[in-house]
């Protein structure tokens, strides 16, 4: 049974999370995507498995994001970035954790370095999408919704296609948004750690290019890395059997010592 609870971060402001409280056990912490909540199979999946393995376990969403306070256009990359470090501290307190990032999660998880890196003993990506806001989302844009964000301050983006079976998707995508994702910038940072890292990128995902999974492993120096590329995996990899194998990299990050 899930049980979602809320860390007061200020007067206004609540995030919502996931836990399994160990006081001395390693932690998993799962950062999810852009606007993406915490009741999905993966949040889900990785819970029971800390469970199972008496781990401690936190996921949570962002301001903004599921059930936490806030208005998502008003977020950032900075914002999301600060909650998830101000929550890592007060629930994994002084616990080592392995980190697992989804798509925006990578990158925030990127963003998690500076602040704890003699906890974090090993970082899996899921559909890593750092600085995507530039990369994919700006530089694509056409001249007229780039005209829009400028003078509007947002446009509404649509994704996905009802044709494949896509669920479609609404992203309001602010200007303040795109600019604070340049401030961002985590691709020329070198990663000096001796831990595990595990990218894994579905073959078929057409949101985030696999080369982005790569960069994300050329930033570890010292790390054991390695991609795994899922044969007609998509951007989510939320099936089952790809979550048994996301599941299974877990278990081998824990028997790990260089």
């Amino acid at each position: 049974m899930k049980k979602f609870k809320y860390l007061k971060i200020s007067k206004t402001k609540k995030l919502r999370f996931l836990d399994n409280y160990y006081k001395k056990n390693l932690y998993i912490v799962f950062l999810p995507g852009f606007m993406s909540d915490i009741e999905g199979e993966k949040p889900t999946a990785f819970r029971k498995y800390a469970v199972r393995k008496k781990l401690g376990y936190l996921a949570l969403e962002y301001s903004g994001h599921g059930k936490s306070s806030g208005e998502f256009t008003k977020g950032n990359i900075t914002e999301w970035s600060t909650d998830a470090k101000k929550i890592i501290k007060k629930v994994v307190k002084k616990n080592d954790f392995i980190l697992i990032g989804s798509s925006m999660g990578a990158w925030i998880s990127l963003n998690q370095f500076k602040y704890f890196k003699k906890q974090i003993k090993g970082f899996i990506g899921i559909g890593s999408a750092p600085e995507f806001l530039e990369k994919l989302m700006w530089k694509k844009f056409p001249k007229k919704i780039k005209k829009e964000i400028i003078e509007k301050g947002v446009s509404i983006i649509k994704h996905g296609d009802p044709k494949f079976r896509q669920k479609q998707y609404e992203y309001p995508v602010t200007y303040q948004l795109i600019k604070d994702g340049r401030k961002n910038k985590v691709l020329s940072k070198k990663i000096n750690l001796k831990i595990n890292v595990t990218m894994f990128h579905g073959q078929k995902d057409e949101v985030v290019p696999v080369s982005f999974s790569r960069k994300v492993l050329s930033l570890f120096t010292k790390a054991k890395k390695k991609i795994v590329v899922v044969k007609n995996g998509d951007h989510s990899l939320s099936q089952m059997k790809n979550l048994k194998k996301i599941v299974r990299e877990l278990d081998s990050f824990r028997n790990f010592s260089f």
